[in-house]
């Protein structure tokens, strides 16, 4: 029975100091081995199962996939002297594991030292645009240079910059608040300019209305007094045509018509014997 306690415990013992003798990297992973603190080995360990001097010897394991920083916003001022806020993010890799554990040991020191050096080349960057530039059209070259230059600075650190990309740029409050207020002012001074270039317009329409109102009236008048003209011409004629044939009885109608305009209601007139226009009351 003691034999079996024995081996069983001696399997234990063999099992437990062997799984301290092994270690597996993940395929996400880069690892490196330390003894009392120090590395082992030049370089670094990839995907698989390795093995390691148990107890005095521990492994630190690498994310190696791509990380990304979002750094916090912070003020930048431009090349027109205006202060901007800049927010910004950042993909990055540990590309050599054992340097990264020398100069910053983790993740965090390796943001710590990504924020200061790109913080750095964007401030130097941005300073030589202007505004426009740096939200309308130079803005990729800028994300270009910034990545070049922060991969060169970062290189000895063991890490590799993907790039830099610019979220959002916003000015800070109180320059938004006299932008604003630049750009209301503005929109007022449009207004009261469209207002008046709308009443030069109506009153342009307007005259010009009255203008054609007056030629078609003065033409209507022109040919109203033609279409009189004729036909009085017309009635002359008749009426000629009329004497012509019997002046006597012509003579007798237009004297009847000249009575009835002439004599109305209640007249009184003195008629005389050798009157010649009331001859036909005789």
């Amino acid at each position: 029975m003691k034999n079996v306690q024995v081996t069983v415990i001696g399997l234990g013992i063999a099992v437990f100091v062997l799984l301290q003798c092994i270690f597996i990297v993940d395929q996400t992973q880069r690892a490196i081995v330390l003894q009392l603190g120090k590395p082992v080995t030049e370089g670094h360990f990839g995907p698989g199962l390795h093995f390691k001097l148990p107890f005095i010897q521990n492994v630190i394991l690498f994310d190696n996939r791509v990380l990304e920083y979002d750094s916090p916003a912070a003020e930048i001022i431009n090349k027109d002297k205006k202060n901007m806020v800049m927010d910004n993010y950042s993909r990055w890799q540990i590309v050599d594991p054992l340097q990264f554990y020398r100069t910053v040991r983790n993740v965090p020191g390796g943001i710590a030292r990504i924020d200061d050096i790109v913080y750095s080349q964007l401030r130097e960057a941005l300073g030589r645009y202007l505004l426009t530039e740096i939200v309308a059209t130079e803005r990729s070259a800028i994300m270009e240079e910034v990545t070049t230059k922060a991969n060169v600075l970062l290189k000895e650190y063991g890490i590799h910059i993907i790039d830099v990309r610019i979220k959002r740029t916003d000015l800070p409050q109180e320059n938004q608040n006299a932008i604003y207020g630049r750009m209301q002012a503005e929109r007022e001074r449009q207004a009261k300019q469209y207002r008046s270039e709308g009443r030069e317009e109506g009153v342009k329409i307007t005259t010009a209305a009255d203008r054609k109102r007056t030629i078609m009236l003065a033409e209507a008048q022109r040919e109203a007094e033609t279409a009189r003209g004729e036909g009085e011409a017309l009635a002359t004629g008749i009426y000629a045509q009329a004497l012509a044939q019997d002046p006597a009885f012509y003579e007798f109608v237009r004297s009847m018509d000249a009575y009835k305009k002439t004599v109305k209601g209640q007249t009184q007139f003195v008629l005389s014997p050798k009157n010649e226009f009331f001859k036909y009351f005789q």
